[in-house]
């Protein structure tokens, strides 16, 4: 089930992973892992961009044009309350 909910902010974290907090409040971890060796996600492996990170329009964007669908990010995560993340 896709759950249409817009991404409020990205912290990026070792190991391909990232902090999402959703316009829900939920605070969720998202491991790209999987993804760094598919198109367009190849491009940031290994690669300082990846750490630039954004939200733009409601879901995680990278430069080059690089993103990804927020029911993704949403479906594909775990929730997580440790504030230290």
């Amino acid at each position: 089930m896709h759950t249409l909910l817009d991404v409020v902010s990205v912290t990026v974290h070792p190991g391909y992973q990232l902090r999402l907090e959703f316009e829900n409040g939920e605070r969720r971890l998202f491991n790209m892992s999987p993804y760094m060796d598919k198109k367009p996600f190849n491009r940031l492996k290994d690669s300082p961009l990846f750490n630039c990170a954004h939200v733009d329009y409601g879901t995680v964007v990278w430069p080059g044009n690089i993103y990804i669908a927020p029911e993704t990010l949403y479906d594909d995560s775990v929730l997580f309350n440790d504030p230290n993340l």
